[in-house]
């Protein structure tokens, strides 16, 4: 059962303050505009991600089979956030669509938004790009994690 907004007074405000300034600004303005924004953020909260695989030139690997919008979000705020990164996507099946009704894929949501991919593996070329590893302060580079 949906929640009931909180009325006071038996008006469409929800405190006392809301009724008292709503008087006031009809005196002040033309029109009073009330709650006709809805303004969407991305929280604040310092997070962190560990990138499945870094190649010796500095390219992160991204591996997928499941590519959740929660995820996409993820990396866009990333690719922002940090530009000089080279994040790539390996996915199992990049013809998968990122919703049951959407027409978009994997594949294709990478595409539009900048990101290089693959299906299955990344390809040698990628191997045998020139680079770097990644130096900046905000980037930790564990020492010694390798995998089997």
């Amino acid at each position: 059962m949906p929640k009931k907004p909180r009325r006071h007074a038996s008006s469409a405000y929800k405190s006392g303050l809301e009724v008292k300034n709503n008087a006031y600004l009809k005196e002040r303005q033309k029109e009073v505009r009330y709650e006709v924004l809805k303004i969407e953020y991305l929280p604040t909260k310092i997070r962190s991600y560990k990138p499945d695989f870094l190649l010796d030139n500095g390219i992160i690997i991204e591996t997928k089979g499941y590519f959740e919008n929660d995820d996409r979000q993820k990396h866009l705020i990333i690719k922002e956030q940090h530009p000089e990164l080279d994040i790539r996507f390996v996915f199992s099946r990049a013809s998968t669509k990122i919703t049951p009704n959407s027409k978009t894929t994997y594949g294709a949501w990478c595409d539009k938004h900048g990101f290089l991919w693959a299906e299955k593996f990344p390809p040698e070329a990628w191997l045998d790009e020139p680079g770097s590893l990644p130096t900046e302060l905000h980037i930790k580079l564990k020492e010694g994690k390798k995998s089997d």
